[in-house]
C-alpha cells in the first residue's frame, strides 16, 4: 500500500483538544517534523480534520 508524508507546519496552541489529540494520533509533536503513514481512508480524514496544521508532501 502507498504511504504518504505529513509534515507539521503550524502549532497546535489554541486548537480545540480534539484537534490537539488527532495531531497526536498522527504522530505529530512539533513544528516541521515529518512522519510517514500508510494511507488509508481513516488516515485521510485525520489529515481533513488539521489542514490547516499540516500539509502533505509528495
Amino acid at each position: 500500500m502507498a504511504t504518504i508524508k505529513i509534515k507539521q507546519i503550524k502549532s497546535k496552541i489554541g486548537a480545540p483538544a480534539d484537534q490537539k489529540r488527532t495531531l497526536a494520533a498522527l504522530g505529530l509533536h512539533k513544528i516541521s517534523q515529518v512522519v510517514e503513514k500508510e494511507d488509508s481512508p481513516s488516515l485521510r480524514g485525520m489529515i481533513r480534520k488539521v489542514h490547516h496544521l499540516v500539509t502533505v508532501i509528495d
